[in-house]
């Protein structure tokens, strides 16, 4: 039954006579490295930021996604611009996704906010070997082809964020890159048809020793209904995050944060399925590991510290 959802998974894209390139990696600790789904997010740290995340998706399942990405962010000493970079990698059975991204965001401060502009570039190259299908009928010329293309990305977004809450808009796919069947690359703006998300959170202090941030995470995109994530984290002075996330429809999810010691902080975070997909995924682990490298001034009135 494992082989047969990965094989249909295949085949639907194969009817649908193209694939998609620019795919957004799904992670359960967005929260904690927001650049993966705004660029806007770029810098906020303040902070010269590494992260390493790394997800295996569906355990039990061949061929499940194996996600991963390193990304580095610096806000410019007394500037309001940001910058930053990433390199990633996305597996799912036959396909593989490897791309680099840069990033930039520049901050505008206001008296009670501040707003933030971003946006990322980058390329991809994407490859599907379909002769990794074990096909039935060995000679099925369908079924024989590697495809192999470079293809470019971008995305933008925006954040409005005071010292306790914030609000983001983005579209991190901008492009609308796909590859047919041939092995053509087709690219176009995505307009009505671009992945959309709203992200917001609110910060509440309960004493000088614990804070609780819930947060909410939306997802459009066209002919799909709306993703929505729900999630809440206990801060325990800033040195353990214990949280929550609810994907509706979808998923549990148990979050983990620890500062190991002043700038080095280790997350995990794991997925229980509460679709029928929980009968044969196994669950899905993910770890993330972020190194900063000193704090620095700034005129932002956002507080960098759980955002």
């Amino acid at each position: 039954m494992k082989k047969i959802i990965i094989v249909a998974v295949f085949i639907l894209g194969l009817l649908a006579g193209e694939v998609n390139a620019q795919q957004t990696p799904l992670y359960s600790q967005y929260m904690f490295n927001m650049m993966n789904i705004n660029p806007a997010y770029t810098g906020n740290r303040e902070a010269k930021n590494l992260t390493l995340l790394m997800r295996s998706q569906w355990m039990d399942m061949p061929g499940a996604p194996q996600t991963g990405s390193v990304t580095y962010d610096d806000r410019v000493n007394d500037r309001n611009y940001s910058w930053g970079a990433q390199l990633y990698n996305d597996r799912l059975g036959i396909e593989r996704t490897t791309g680099f991204q840069g990033f930039y965001s520049y901050s505008a401060p206001f008296e009670h906010a501040t707003l933030t502009l971003g946006m990322s570039f980058g390329a991809l190259n994407y490859n599907i070997d379909y002769r990794r299908t074990n096909p039935y009928d060995a000679g099925d010329p369908s079924l024989q082809a590697v495809i192999n293309k470079f293809l470019p990305t971008a995305g933008v977004g925006a954040l409005l964020a005071g010292e306790r809450w914030y609000v983001g808009l983005s579209t991190p796919a901008l492009l609308k890159t796909k590859i047919s069947s041939n092995g053509d690359a087709v690219i176009k703006q995505a307009g009505s048809e671009g992945h959309y998300f709203l992200t917001g959170g609110y910060i509440f202090p309960i004493n000088s020793d614990v804070v609780v941030k819930p947060s909410v995470l939306l997802k459009y995109v066209k002919g799909v209904p709306i993703h929505t994530d729900f999630n809440a984290n206990v801060w325990i002075k800033d040195v353990i995050g214990i949280g929550a996330s609810y994907r509706v429809d979808d998923a549990v999810v148990g979050l983990l944060e620890v500062r190991l010691r002043e700038n080095f902080r280790l997350g995990y975070s794991y997925d229980y399925n509460i679709s029928d997909l929980r009968y044969y995924s196994g669950g899905t682990h993910e770890f993330m590991f972020r190194y900063e490298l000193g704090k620095k001034r700034s005129n932002k009135v956002v507080s960098p510290r759980y955002f």
